[in-house]
């Protein structure tokens, strides 16, 4: 085991090394191929790590970090039955992707670069899934902040790319200092900073201090996952390339913070404020990011919001505490959005990079039949289409919330389904757009043999969107619920109450899904030549960045310039200038007693003289 886990992380990590040394010199082909070749290793780990995964966690250390004071940090890593999932899906959905992008990035001048950042991504990604301690969790944490923004702002010739990737940097920097301030509040409880520990010893811990450490880390999660309030940096991340997109959205950054609440686990059973607020922030968010995408008109944008809308169902079922509700939800959001993704790379470059929904249109599905088939299939299971995997798992987080007895989760499960609704309506709003209306101005398709090609990786990605829900299928199916007895000794089963209430609230959620089919169908289907919405609120976000701009950074920048100008110019450089010419001009006069005149030589020494007996006498006094 110590082995598989230890290549698991190397794998990608020699995949980086290599791209950075000697990706350029191999070629495309072979720079793509090692790429590939590098997660397809750390892929292959996972699954033999996988197969043999104990009940018991399984804790491996690699030695000393540093130590002092009586602390010390360690390469240690904690593998258990979460941990095995995740790195599985991580890989998995990771090595399609690179497939993937081999074709997307066909013509990029900067190909080893690209894959050398993707390599490190899923190296910082696993780093997350598998560290015990939370300083080594901490080096994943950053290192993944760190690849997005070099890969948001990849194609660095543009400076709004630039400013995309700085946004992303800085606002999950902020949702970061939660994360330090929540470990700073572990090491001076415990000594130490490992998550088996702070499991280990929750029970120890005041309600007061509990709910401070799961405070903080829950903003550090906030930032990372793109959660109310810390969510406009996900919608201009669309910036980087489109793999990039279905990397970052799917099951690598954003899932960050969800997969931290689930490794808190045991500390937020005794801080039960953290888990009411982290579900009702992830409610509020499914609903925001639901409705800000029916305003949008770019495809890349409407899947960025509807990312920051699932990662809320997320949130709503760690809060509940349902670790294996919001595992299997990621796991198929990583499956059905990074499918979707995908797709709209294809679309964008079919349509010579346009991203306008209202520019394609029937054509599109007429020369790309494959292509609609997978589009067909990812949308199905976000709308939620009874028996995909998005309604099995946004059912289950749902019935959480309605099952759970503090009665402000009936609040969260109001605006978790009323969020449901909106999205099979922007769904199949985008889908009736874009492949069946007649645009009154289509984009001119580039027919590209590449394009086709492109497809194959997503074919697997489209049957597990379709199928993989019933890995663990809603309890009035009667059938093996695989994921739950996987996981049972690590993540508490799913409470008897809440099995009770599956049937109802899948019975809603299929009601909802087909309420929006034919909401959408009324408003967009291709009869009606729909005309795209102007822009409103909705578009921009709700005036979430407008907020930010003008309350916060504008502030800033004002101070900022006061300190420039007023005081770093004004003050000290004034200052400054005003003694060094202060001491010229006395450096002249006294100059002018050196000018090689016997009468001022004669007249320096008698004055000096005279102050010198004239302070003698003082102080011989």
């Amino acid at each position: 085991m110590e082995n598989a886990l230890a290549l698991m992380l190397l794998f990608p990590l020699a995949g980086a090394v290599f791209q950075a040394g000697w990706g350029l010199s191999v070629g495309r082909r072979a720079s793509g191929a090692a790429a590939a070749l590098a997660v397809a290793g750390a892929l292959a780990a996972a699954l033999f790590a996988l197969a043999r995964c104990p009940v018991a966690p399984v804790h491996v250390s690699f030695g000393g970090w540093f130590a002092f004071d009586g602390f010390s940090a360690a390469f240690s890593l904690l593998y258990d039955r979460i941990a095995a999932v995740m790195t599985a899906t991580v890989t998995g959905t990771a090595l399609l992707i690179h497939l993937y992008s081999a074709g997307y990035m066909r013509e990029d001048k900067s190909y080893s670069r690209y894959f050398c950042y993707l390599n490190l991504f899923v190296f910082f990604m696993l780093l997350i899934a598998l560290a015990d301690d939370l300083l080594l969790l901490f080096m994943g944490w950053e290192g993944v902040g760190f690849c997005s923004f070099a890969l948001i702002g990849f194609w660095h010739e543009e400076r709004k790319n630039v400013n995309a990737g700085v946004k992303a940097f800085i606002t999950t920097r902020i949702g970061d200092l939660g994360y330090v301030a929540g470990l700073a509040l572990v090491v001076a409880s415990f000594g130490e900073a490992s998550l088996s520990g702070l499991a280990a010893g929750a029970e120890v811990l005041s309600p007061g201090m509990a709910a401070a450490i799961g405070f903080c880390f829950l903003f550090a999660a906030l930032g990372k996952s793109a959660q109310l309030p810390l969510s406009s940096w996900l919608p201009d991340a669309m910036a980087g390339p489109t793999p990039v997109s279905a990397l970052i959205h799917a099951a690598t950054m954003v899932t960050a913070g969800v997969y931290l609440l689930m490794r808190l686990d045991p500390l937020l059973a005794y801080a039960p404020s953290v888990g009411a607020s982290a579900a009702c922030i992830g409610a509020a968010t499914a609903l925001y990011g639901a409705s800000c995408a029916l305003g949008q008109r770019d495809v890349k944008r409407i899947l960025a919001y509807s990312t920051i809308s699932q990662v809320g169902y997320m949130f709503l079922a760690a809060g509940s505490a349902d670790v294996t509700g919001a595992l299997f939800h990621l796991q198929t959001h990583a499956f059905f959005k990074s499918l979707l993704f995908m797709c709209a790379g294809i679309m964008i470059q079919a349509c010579g990079e346009e991203h306008d929904i209202f520019r394609m249109g029937a054509h599109l599905r007429r020369r790309y039949p494959g292509l609609f088939v997978l589009f067909t299939c990812g949308a199905a299971a976000l709308a939620g289409i009874p028996f995909t995997s998005g309604y099995c798992s946004k059912g289950r987080t749902l019935a959480d919330a309605l099952t759970h007895p503090d009665p402000v989760f009936l609040a969260a499960f109001a605006m978790g389904a009323l969020a449901a609704l909106i999205t099979a309506i922007y769904v199949f709003r985008m889908y009736f757009v874009a492949f069946f209306s007649e645009p009154a101005d289509p984009a001119r398709l580039h027919p590209d043999p590449a394009l086709s090609r492109m497809q194959w990786p997503l074919w697997p990605l489209a049957g597990l969107a379709v199928l993989y829900g019933f890995v663990n299928p809603p309890e009035f199916l009667h059938l093996k619920d695989w994921l739950d007895h996987f996981l049972v000794g690590v993540a508490a089963p799913l409470p008897p109450h809440a099995a009770q209430a599956e049937l109802f609230v899948e019975s809603l959620d299929a009601l909802l899904a087909l309420a929006g089919l034919a909401i959408a169908w009324g408003l967009y289907r291709p009869a009606r030549h729909p005309a795209p919405a102007p822009a409103g609120w909705l578009t921009a976000g709700l005036g979430l960045d407008g907020f930010y701009l003008k309350r916060l950074a504008a502030p800033y920048e004002k101070l900022a310039a006061f300190a420039w100008r007023g005081i770093d110019e004004d003050v000290l450089d004034g200052a400054a200038a005003g003694l060094a010419s202060g001491v010229g001009g006395a450096s002249l006069a006294v100059a002018r007693f050196g000018g090689g005149r016997i009468s001022a030589s004669l007249l320096a020494i008698f004055a000096g003289a005279a102050v010198l007996l004239l302070w003698l006498a003082i102080g011989w006094n």
